[in-house]
């Protein structure tokens, strides 16, 4: 099977991959190959496109919350001349 090597990862990258493996019970090695692939190969039909999930049902048990309104006449008064 072949290897991957990764240099120059950041220290805290390394220390929340090793705390990650041990909430998982693995190694870091193996939770980095569970990340890798969960990433990798997971089929993107599986992950909602941006209006799909705003359009989501919200029972889903997401609470994220989209708040697009804007105050009337703000631009109206901005002096954007130099």
């Amino acid at each position: 099977m072949p290897q991957l090597l990764v240099r120059n990862v950041d220290e805290f990258v390394v220390t929340n991959l090793r705390r990650r493996a041990a909430l998982h019970g693995v190694s870091a090695e193996e939770e980095h190959r569970r990340i890798l692939r969960e990433s990798l190969l997971r089929p993107d039909a599986l992950r909602p496109t941006l209006i799909e999930f705003l359009l989501a049902d919200p029972g889903d048990g997401s609470d994220v919350e989209l708040d697009i309104e804007r105050p009337r006449g703000t631009d109206a008064a901005r002096d954007l001349s130099w």
